[in-house]
């Protein structure tokens, strides 16, 4: 797993992924672009993107690739709720023709559920209950470092690997 190696954008530059003054500024940049407060998210995303994008193609600029994948995600939350604002009962009716999923969906469902709960149970102690805080519990990631007193680059660090490992353990399900 690549998580905890630093990944230069080139050579020459020096600039990366990890770096906690990049990752601070383009979590910055993300909250002005999105005004949604949601930029940690977004960027986390976009990091998941590029460790799944690298298994099959070099990247050359991973840094890059992470800010347009970022801004994509933004500007793809920013649509669907723009379309939804204008549409308001669009997004009741759309949910009341999707709430019950034929029987052999929930039985995939339930299969793939419990699929990931057997990934969950294999991360790390601590890892586990940060990825947990976050993605089910819905706490930011400052809440969590302060809870664990570790940085708020570690809290990131721990939730990438839980996602990285979590993608692997699920894939092909």
């Amino acid at each position: 797993m690549m998580v905890g190696r630093k990944r230069r954008a080139d050579a020459g530059s020096g600039a990366s992924i990890e770096d906690q003054a990049i990752w601070r500024r383009l979590v910055a940049r993300l909250h002005r672009f999105a005004g949604d407060g949601r930029g940690e998210d977004h960027l986390h995303n976009a990091f998941i993107r590029l460790q799944l994008y690298q298994r099959d193609k070099p990247v050359h600029d991973p840094v890059g690739f992470v800010i347009h994948a970022a801004r994509n995600s933004a500007i793809d939350e920013f649509r669907r709720n723009r379309f939804y604002e204008a549409a308001p009962g669009l997004r009741g009716f759309i949910e009341e023709a999707d709430a019950t999923p034929l029987a052999d969906e929930q039985l995939i469902a339930r299969q793939r559920l419990e699929r990931l709960r057997a990934g969950i149970d294999r991360l790390p102690d601590r890892t586990r209950a940060i990825f947990v805080a976050h993605r089910l519990e819905h706490r930011k990631y400052r809440e969590i470092a302060q809870d664990f007193h570790i940085s708020i680059s570690a809290v990131e660090k721990h939730i990438a690997r839980a996602s990285l490992f979590l993608a692997q353990w699920s894939e092909g399900w």
